[in-house]
């Protein structure tokens, strides 16, 4: 087939999306597909709408290639795409509203309270959650713009770096536990969770260096939790993908408490990292099958 893969794009992730990118390209390539690579820029938007080919896959990570942009794009083209449609991804970038399809079908997800930039005051907002919290931009990936606040101090500079990114900020509290993420895959309705893996981060948390820096973090697969604990995960990575309307395939993150409490579902990620170090590619792998093989796979479901 005649593939365009989408790379590159102007969000914080960029260089994440350079490595997905090159990736997927020489996968499609030893697949025997003719690969057309197109470094995604907004304002040259010609490179979209000239495209002729039979289906794109979009290795695009942060706004306009996550947020149901270029989705939107590719469907008023009548382009077929891997992955998502416009509407679930614009869902699953919006932290705060996912949430709320993750609790509609009965997944436990972090207390929070959202913050917009245009009512905050530093001095009169008061923030209802106890230290230690989370504090993150709405909508980026990839934990830019994280800040973990022990001290008031450090939640008041949490919040500011945190609106730099963003108009909307999220504070959650913060969970004692193990990282762990699922993938999911498969046509709509028959969606399956691949092996759970277990992330440890060499830094404090599983930041932006420890994701995608080599020996930054160690993926530990099967995740050393309990049997319970697993088929919790693998339940609510599936539900979450299907309330959200994801298509083809996505990861969700999950916190495991130390205390043996239920785990906490972070977010879901529509177009999660194919990178040399990322995650979805090893849960594909502990499944038989190659990189080369996951990529084939997830156009050819793509097209169904």
């Amino acid at each position: 087939m005649k593939i365009a893969v989408l790379y590159g794009g102007i969000s914080k992730e960029r260089e994440v999306s350079l490595s997905t990118g090159k990736g997927v390209i020489d996968a499609l390539r030893k697949r025997g597909h003719e690969v057309i690579g197109i470094d995604f820029h907004p304002e040259k938007l010609d490179d979209i709408l000239q495209l002729d080919v039979d289906i794109v896959y979009i290795g695009l990570h942060g706004r306009y290639g996550e947020d149901g942009k270029i989705q939107a794009l590719l469907d008023m083209l009548n382009i077929p795409y891997v992955g998502s449609g416009a509407l679930a991804s614009a869902l699953a970038m919006d932290k705060a509203r996912a949430k709320l399809f993750f609790e509609k079908v009965g997944a436990r997800v972090a207390r929070g309270q959202v913050l917009y930039k245009h009512s905050y005051d530093e001095k009169a907002t008061e923030i209802d959650l106890p230290l230690p919290v989370v504090v993150k931009p709405n909508q980026e990936g990839s934990t830019i713009g994280v800040t973990i606040a022990e001290t008031e101090r450090e939640l008041r500079e949490g919040i500011e770096k945190a609106f730099d990114y963003d108009e909307t900020v999220l504070i959650e509290e913060w969970i004692d536990g193990t990282e762990v993420t699922v993938a999911v895959m498969g046509k709509q309705g028959e969606e399956r969770a691949l092996p759970v893996i277990e992330i440890v981060p060499k830094n404090k948390f599983y930041d932006y260096e420890s994701k995608y820096s080599a020996g930054g973090s160690e993926h530990i697969i099967p995740a050393r939790i309990s049997a319970e604990q697993t088929a919790y995960v693998q339940k609510y990575a599936v539900l979450a993908h299907q309330a959200l309307g994801c298509n083809v395939y996505s990861r969700a993150d999950f916190i495991v408490p130390k205390d043996g409490s239920d785990p906490v579902i972070l977010e879901v990620n529509t177009l999660p990292g194919m990178t040399p170090t990322s995650l979805f590619p090893d849960a594909a792998r502990k499944i038989g099958l190659s990189y080369e093989e996951m990529v084939e796979m997830l156009v050819q479901l793509s097209l169904k």
